[in-house]
């Protein structure tokens, strides 16, 4: 692959920031696209007239942005990175995946019934040791993983749940078959490092980063209907929202 790449322009923004710039302009525009190798660093570098370590300034900014991967070893190299999913808020997934033009799915690790443990009831609004479905989910965007999702339910409030097909959104289904359904959450969001287990599950190396989402779904009756604890990759997600910004009075 060819890629023309402007000279550094001296006396303006600093140098590294063009490079950013020009960079993240030709993959927004489609001149580079997902998958696609950026030239060696130094064939990089010579081009638009700066040192190695000016180019790599640029470079690690748009890694950290998720613009572009690293690999190392045979075959390495900077490569233009898949475009992250752009969520608005982290609930019905399925449905935010869609409107994206994906296709949403997921992979059940694990479905059962179980006794409540202390800090489900609590969330739930259960007497400990109430059942409840446990249910262990990686979720899919054409075909990729993009999260694990542990999700907990109240077991009375949707009989039969485990006997129907859990490969697609659980909002849907719970729609489809139930008279009270999660309507509004309330969602807490941090930052983690991925254990070898998830990061095994998400396809991912351990140690890379995760956003955790812990949230609690509540019907209109508001009662507590979902206890879920998901983690989201880092690379391959962002979460967008908007706020009203009000005077002060």
């Amino acid at each position: 692959m060819t890629v023309s790449v402007p000279r550094v322009k001296r006396g303006g923004e600093p140098a590294h920031a063009q490079i950013e710039s020009w960079l993240a302009d030709a993959i927004a525009a489609g001149r580079l696209s997902p998958g696609d190798r950026l030239p060696p660093e130094r064939e990089l570098a010579s081009r638009a007239g700066v040192s190695r370590m000016t180019l790599r300034q640029a470079l690690d900014s748009l890694e950290r942005r998720g613009v572009v991967a690293r690999q190392v070893g045979r075959g390495g190299g900077t490569l233009v990175a898949e475009p992250k999913l752009e969520l608005a808020g982290l609930a019905a997934l399925s449905d935010q995946l869609r409107a994206q033009g994906r296709a949403a799915g997921a992979r059940v690790l694990s479905a059962e019934e179980l006794p409540a443990s202390a800090a489900a009831a609590a969330e739930l609004a259960l007497e400990p040791g109430a059942p409840v479905f446990e249910l262990v989910r990686v979720r899919l965007a054409d075909r990729a993983p993009v999260a694990l999702e542990h999700t907990t339910l109240p077991a009375d409030a949707f009989p039969g749940l485990l006997a129907q097909r859990l490969t697609g959104s659980l909002y849907e289904l719970m729609r489809a078959r139930y008279d009270d359904v999660p309507v509004r959450a309330l969602e807490r969001l941090e930052p983690v490092l991925a254990s070898a287990e998830e990061a095994a599950a998400l396809g991912i190396e351990p140690g890379e980063p995760l956003f955790r989402v812990e949230r609690t779904g509540y019907g209109a009756t508001g009662r507590p209907l979902e206890w879920s604890r998901d983690l989201f990759r880092g690379d391959r997600t962002r979460v967008v929202w908007e706020s009203a910004i009000r005077a002060a009075p």
